[in-house]
């Protein structure tokens, strides 16, 4: 910790102050941090990372993520430094008499709030950029006067691909010549990054006010501006001049032509002449120029996307910044601590030394550290193979291509072609077994070359292994030149969707590629470049660093056995996210470290032997399942349903767990609430439905705001994609019918809450209705109180389809922990290879019942027709798969097996209802339209199914026994 406590000390310093924090913003706790930013700063960290919120969503910021926006905030708000060094005396004052640091961070250049986030390759910074300009801009229209914040942004990019990334990722992708915003990842992820409330003034500041580098100081924009450019703009260079791969200028902060940066900044070259002073071309520049629109905003946050680029050279022992670094830093002049600026980069840092004595020189703003290291323990990012074979151990490998006396290249040597088809080797196994595990996986090879004379002659190697035109993408400068912009862009577009098509099968570059080339699919590297650049190793390996698989628990599983074994220093037993690197002298120094660590991992050519999926494998229907199919009922809505008003009695719903006076005594006393004072504009209750969030400014709001989200609550359906979640309305009666739900909230909380009379216009008693375990509450009795009345819908109101269980013809199973069945469509069913045996139990007891028909454990991912919304005990709403589904001659079972410990918790008796009320309006079919049987619900413990099986009792008898009848409310409580 001592080592890394020097190399980032104010990375170290935030950590201790923030982590310790983070468990109870996680639990819906009040930290000292919620109460010490500003309210809106709160609203946000609620949302973006309090469990309840995360659970119904379907992506969240992983905890790198996390720890990047929160140590900024926190350094930004609650720290309050206005420049590097006082950001040092509040995080790190022991560091400043550390090696000259305190000489560094009292120049000039950080006189201003400046961070910088250290974070892995593939894991997510444009996510953390998103987060921190939502955070800022939000702040910035609560509060106008609060100096700290901005509304003006300018986004750096170090090339053009990177560039139109981001202006992929802000304006959306473009769609025949125009940009589509629905498109961009800020719309496409707004349930993660901007509460429901401010939806509309995010995204209309982003539609009216994001310009691309052309429009900076041309366009005019409302409420701030997003500038996004790349470094050309501020270097004074023309795009054209800079071609990414190009070995002249392929070394991040190489000076750029002198003549070209005068002449951008000076159109005039100064004189003795009074016209050609330097206060007058300075003024003279400023007439429309780019840069000096950014020098006259008042404030300014700059983002450095990949900012390795914004450093200083050093020739001969002195330090010069580059080009566009100093043009930060006039930009930055006027404005003082209204100037922030933010660094993202995976390498941080500078190359200092040559030989033995090179080393790193980091930034010295680092404020969070989410290093390779880190990525690859939570997995975050594929593991890492060097591909190390015999035959190219047994070879002086010349790695660089033959050239002649002039140095033109004419062949590519032994080496690269031992490499290329090592390459090749290993991407066709993963091809081959990958397709049979799931078709729309197509890994890919990349191969890196040292320049674009040698990518013509690996394109003419590959196509001579027998790779068509279409399976071989070349990208690079020297390609680029040879072809129009029009030309180039369907090249461009197959290069980003290169994950979903089976070709390109190999993508060939030089350096255009080194970043933001975000695809997940590249599997295999070939490094047949000779650069012994520490960045430009970690660049190349980055671009195959993002996951192909997600969210398959069984091969997220495999993944996890992949890193322990590499952990233990054993070959990885399946492929599932292994990035494989084919063996080059460069990587093994680089590598040392990860090697140690037990993070990297070596193949040989034994390797080629295994199956890349390890022991998982695909079970298809076996034949004759007709037999043991299982045809679930889907009940669907006509569209010409007559909107029957809903009758609900307030007076006969669960009054709150939560005495009234104990809640008015405490939010009355000391500082308990302080921050939550509404005065302060700080939003209570805060209750998140499908992505929404209530917030209330008094009773009237308050009700508004509940009834919209209860009803928005369960007028849709919860479904994977959020556009089909606003779309489906499954429960219309309530939407047209909010005055009446408004009116029955009204009376609970006036009448019923609390068990007597409450006036919330009494003094400030409406506030208690803020406290999170209070709204919550009232949200969880009445959405669960009115899905059973709209779940109750007769059976001729109903229009129905069917949906066969075996229309999933294919589950993954592993063969190491899975059970032979007979009476099931699959002739094998998986168990959890931890904690199984419970599972596995009722298998065997359901397969040696001469009574049941047929079963099927239900898959989570992939027997969709089985997942059941319900809301949790805070009314949020989420979804769960039961485990099994079980027929008899006259019956059909649900049944959940739950551990003995899990069976009195709140949520489970919430599944319970919500698959109760399943059941029963599936028994309100027709007999022909529920397979002739009835239907039940069952909640097996693992104490009964273990007592009665010793017992001799069948597993069917079992099930008839423990069919659930609508539980008992839970009893009174206190939250103090």
């Amino acid at each position: 910790m001592a080592e890394q406590r020097d190399r980032f000390p104010l990375a170290t310093g935030i950590s201790e102050l923030v982590e310790p924090q983070v468990p109870d913003l996680v639990g819906g706790q009040e930290p000292e941090v919620l109460g010490e930013v500003t309210p809106t700063t709160a609203e946000l960290l609620r949302f973006w990372f309090q469990q309840d919120y995360c659970d119904v969503r379907r992506l969240n910021f992983h905890e790198g993520q996390r720890s990047a926006i929160l140590h900024v905030i926190y350094a930004h708000e609650v720290l309050g430094a206005r420049t590097l060094s006082e950001l040092y005396q509040a995080a790190a004052p022991d560091a400043l008499l550390d090696g000259g640091r305190l000489g560094e961070v009292t120049r000039g250049r950080h006189k201003h709030p400046k961070y910088a986030a250290k974070m892995a390759t593939g894991t997510g910074k444009t996510w953390v950029l998103n987060a921190l300009l939502v955070w800022q801009y939000l702040n910035k229209q609560a509060t106008p006067e609060d100096h700290r914040f901005t509304s003006n942004f300018l986004i750096v990019a170090p090339g053009l691909i990177v560039y139109d990334r981001l202006l992929d990722s802000f304006l959306g992708k473009e769609v025949d010549g125009e940009r589509d915003f629905t498109t961009s990842d800020i719309y496409q992820q707004r349930d993660l990054f901007v509460p429901d409330n401010h939806r509309t003034s995010v995204f209309g500041f982003l539609q009216s006010s994001v310009v691309t580098k052309a429009e900076i100081g041309r366009k005019v924009t409302g409420g701030g501006i997003v500038a996004i450019t790349n470094w050309h703009l501020l270097a004074g260079v023309e795009d054209d001049t800079f071609i990414e791969g190009v070995d002249d200028v392929d070394a991040p902060g190489k000076d750029i032509d002198p003549k070209a940066a005068v002449e951008s900044f000076f159109p005039l070259t100064p004189g003795t002449n009074a016209g050609n002073a330097l206060d007058v071309l300075d003024r003279r520049f400023a007439r429309g120029g780019p840069l000096q629109f950014l020098v006259d905003l008042p404030d300014l946050m700059v983002m450095n996307d990949e900012a390795h680029h914004i450093h200083e050279v050093r020739t001969s022992g002195e330090a010069t910044d580059v080009e566009w670094q100093k043009s930060l830093l006039e930009i930055a002049a006027p404005k003082g601590e209204r100037f922030i600026q933010m660094d993202f980069s995976a390498t941080p840092y500078n190359e200092v030394g040559t030989g033995k004595k090179k080393g790193r020189q980091w930034f010295p703003h680092i404020v969070v550290d989410f290093d390779l290291t880190s990525a690859m323990k939570a997995g975050l990012v594929k593991s890492l193979a060097l591909d190390k074979r015999k035959e190219i151990a047994a070879l002086p490998l010349d790695f660089r291509a033959e050239r002649d006396d002039d140095g033109t290249v004419v062949a590519l040597s032994q080496g690269q072609r031992v490499m290329l088809q090592a390459g090749l080797t290993k991407l066709r196994i993963l091809e081959e077994q990958f397709a049979n595990t799931d078709p729309d996986k197509h890994p890919k090879l990349l191969v890196i070359c040292e320049d674009t004379n040698v990518t013509p002659l690996v394109e003419e190697f590959l196509h001579g292994t027998g790779m068509s035109d279409e399976d071989v993408l070349r990208v690079d400068s020297g390609k680029k030149r040879e072809l129009t912009q029009k030309d180039w862009e369907p090249i461009r577009e197959r290069l980003f969707d290169v994950d979903r098509h089976p070709s390109p099968r190999a993508i060939v570059s030089v350096l255009m590629l080194r970043e933001g080339f975000d695809v997940s699919n590249i599997c295999v590297i070939v490094p047949l470049r000779s650069s012994q650049a520490s960045i430009l190793l970690e660049q190349t390996v980055g671009r195959g660093l993002r996951l192909m698989w997600r969210g398959d628990e069984t091969i997220d599983e495999l993944k996890r056995e992949t890193r322990q074994r590499i952990a233990n220093g054993q070959e990885p037993n399946n492929y599932f996210d292994v990035l494989f690197v084919v063996e080059h002298p460069a990587f093994e120094e680089f590598y040392d470290d990860l090697l140690a660590e037990g993070l990297a991992g070596t193949v040989g050519d034994d390797a080629d032997n295994k199956n890349p999926r390890g022991d998982l494998e695909s079970v298809d229907l076996k034949p004759g399942y007709q037999v043991f199919d299982f045809e679930i009922p889907v009940i669907l809505r006509e569209a010409d349903d007559e909107l029957n008003a809903p009758s609900l009695d307030p007076m006969a719903l669960r009054a709150s767990k939560y005495p009234i006076d104990v809640l008015i005594r405490e939010i009355g006393e000391g500082d308990r609430f302080a921050s939550h004072d509404q005065q302060e504009g700080t939003q209570y209750g805060d209750y998140r439905v499908e992505g929404g969030i209530l917030t209330a400014t008094g009773y009237n709001d308050y009700l508004s705001r509940m009834t919209n989200r209860i009803t928005h609550a369960l007028g849709a359906n919860i479904t994977k994609s959020a556009a089909k979640f606003k779309s489906a309305s499954q429960y219309p009666i309530l939407q047209a019918h909010q005055p009446m739900v408004l009116g029955w909230l009204d009376t609970y909380i006036r009448r019923r809450l609390f068990g007597r009379d409450f006036d919330p216009h009494e003094g400030e008693n409406w506030r208690v209705l803020m406290v999170d375990d209070v709204a919550q509450h009232i949200a969880g009795v009445f959405a669960t109180q009115l899905t059973e009345l709209q779940q109750s819908v007769s059976a001729a109101e109903a229009e129905v389809r069917h949906i066969l269980l075996s229309e999933v013809q294919t589950i993954p199973v592993r063969s190491t922990s899975c059970v032979q069945v007979n009476k099931c469509i699959y002739p094998k069913l998986p168990i959890p290879t931890h904690k199984g045996g419970l599972e596995k139990r009722f298998i065997l007891w359901a397969e040696k019942d001469s009574k049941v028909e047929a079963f099927c454990k239900v898959h989570e991912h992939r027997h969709q027709v089985m997942r059941r919304p319900y809301l949790k005990a805070d009314g949020m709403p989420a979804q769960y798969s039961p485990d099994f589904i079980v027929r008899t001659v006259d019956s059909i079972f649900i049944v959940e097996t739950k551990a003995q410990s899990a069976l009195s918790d709140e949520n489970v008796r919430r599944k319970e209802r919500a698959a109760l009320g399943w059941v029963e309006q599936i028994n309100q079919l027709e007999p022909h339209l529920r397979m002739d049987v009835s239907w039940s619900y069952v909640l097996l413990g693992e104490e009964f199914v273990k007592n009665w099986e010793s017992k001799g009792m069948r597993a069917s008898e079992a099930l008839e026994m423990a069919q659930l009848r609508r539980p008992e409310e839970s009893s009174q409580t206190t939250i103090f």
